[in-house]
């Protein structure tokens, strides 16, 4: 008897992933300010938001014995956007280190999740996504959160290019990447689902020749 099928798969929760990640993209892409309050405003929501995904997705989705890499990174991803969240504490340094002990975390356990499930649905997405997070925290961890470059453009002043601004700013970029990628993923028809289609389209081309045959 075939085991009854998820109202939900890994493909709905890529596409949840996606949205989250795009919005978190947006908000930094389109705000004139890339201050670490800004920043971990942003980051705050998207942790936790995507921690409550994660774990409906552990619940939901995948059978036992792959829950517990979802189980991880909603940890990790609730216990980093709740301090995020807490206003008093929001500093450059604080950006730095959430981001980074958030993306290395996620990402090495999505990261090994992949490589130990491989040839199941999302494995392959899932290191990927692994890998970018680890390389978005080896980036965050190349900039001094005390940088500050002084530039001039002609005709527009002076500005200040600091070390929370380009974290930021690679958050974002992370966050662009990822929606997008984990967008095509979730759109993508599986390669059951492809199979599923040629053996159908044959089966139902000898049907109606042998109505026609018949008529």
């Amino acid at each position: 008897m075939p085991a009854p099928s998820r109202p939900f798969t890994a493909r709905h929760v890529q596409l949840c992933r996606a949205l989250l990640a795009a919005v978190a993209a947006v908000m930094i892409t389109f705000s004139p300010d890339h201050s670490a309050v800004i920043g971990l405003t942003v980051f705050g929501g998207f942790a936790v938001v995507t921690a409550f995904v994660l774990a409906l997705a552990a619940g939901l989705v995948f059978p036992a014995g792959r829950r517990w890499p979802f189980v991880l990174m909603a940890a990790v991803s609730l216990v980093t956007g709740m301090a995020a969240s807490v206003v008093a504490w929001r500093s450059d340094d604080l950006f730095f280190v959430l981001v980074i002990t958030w993306a290395a975390l996620t990402g090495l356990v999505e990261l090994l999740a992949g490589i130990r499930f491989r040839g199941t649905d999302g494995a392959r997405d899932a290191i990927t996504v692994g890998a970018l997070g680890l390389l978005l925290a080896l980036a965050l961890l190349v900039v001094p959160s005390g940088f500050v470059q002084q530039y001039t453009i002609d005709s527009a002043g002076t500005f200040s290019l600091t070390g929370i601004i380009l974290g930021v700013g690679l958050f974002g970029g992370y966050a662009a990447i990822v929606a997008v990628f984990l967008g095509i993923a979730g759109l993508t028809p599986r390669a059951k689902e492809k199979a599923a289609g040629a053996v159908a389209t044959p089966a139902g081309a000898d049907s109606v020749a042998d109505h026609g045959g018949h008529a």
